[in-house]
C-alpha cells in the first residue's frame, strides 16, 4: 500500500486559525453517521460538510460532488501523489480521502467544518491537527450494527462478515476520541453530537 500523506509542518495556527474548528466524525460502517450528518447539516446549514474522494461505486440515490467525489483509482492515486488530500485510506477495498485545500480555505475564513471519515483517515487528521474535535459513534451492540448492515442490502455475505470484522476493531479504538456518542435513539444521538459541535 502507498505512503501515507500528512502534513506535520505548517499545519498549526498558520493553516487553521483559532476563527474555525475541524471536527471529525467517524464511526464503524453501518453505525448511521451518514443520516445523522445529513440531519446535522439540515439543522444548521452555517457547517461546513466536507465531500470527501472516494473509488467506490455510488450507491443508490447518492450524487457527485454531494456525497461524494467518485474518481478512479488512478485519479485517487494521482490525488495522493500531488499532495491534495488532507488525509486518505483504504477500507474494505476502496480509497477514501479529504480534499486539502477546500477545508483549509473553510477553516481560514471561520467556518466549522466537519468530516465524516473512517478511523484511519481521524488518526492521520488527529496526528496533524491535535486541535480538532473528534467524535466517536458506536452501535448500540454488535448484532444491531450487523442488522443494520444486512437492511441495506447492499453487500455481500462475504463484505458483510468483513465489515464486522472491521468494524469491531474501530470500536476498539473508540477511547482515542474526545467523545463518543452511542446511537441507540437517533434523536438523542442527534442532540449529543449538536451540543458537542455547538457548544
Amino acid at each position: 500500500m502507498m505512503q501515507v500523506i500528512s502534513t506535520k509542518s505548517g499545519a498549526t495556527t498558520k493553516e487553521c486559525p483559532p476563527t474555525g474548528k475541524l471536527i471529525i466524525l467517524t464511526g464503524p460502517s453501518g453505525v448511521g453517521k451518514g443520516t445523522l450528518m445529513r440531519s446535522l447539516l439540515q439543522r444548521h446549514p452555517q457547517l461546513h460538510y466536507s465531500v470527501s474522494v472516494t473509488t467506490r461505486s455510488p450507491r443508490p440515490g447518492e450524487t457527485n460532488g454531494k456525497d461524494y467525489y467518485f474518481v478512479s483509482r488512478r485519479e485517487f492515486e494521482e490525488l495522493v501523489a500531488a499532495g491534495e488530500l488532507l488525509e486518505w485510506a483504504e477500507f474494505a477495498g476502496n480509497y477514501y480521502g479529504t480534499p486539502r485545500e477546500a477545508v483549509m480555505n473553510q477553516i481560514r475564513s471561520g467556518k466549522r467544518v466537519v468530516l465524516e471519515i473512517e478511523l484511519k483517515g481521524a488518526r492521520q487528521i488527529h496526528t496533524c491537527y491535535p486541535s480538532a474535535l473528534s467524535i466517536f459513534i458506536l452501535p448500540p451492540s454488535m448484532s444491531e450494527l450487523e442488522k443494520r448492515i444486512r437492511g441495506r442490502a447492499q453487500d455481500s455475505d462475504e463484505a458483510i462478515a468483513r465489515r464486522l470484522r472491521c468494524a469491531q476493531e474501530e470500536i476498539n479504538a473508540a477511547d482515542e476520541f474526545d467523545i463518543q456518542i452511542v446511537n441507540d435513539d437517533f434523536e438523542s444521538a442527534l442532540n449529543s453530537i449538536e451540543a458537542a459541535i455547538l457548544s
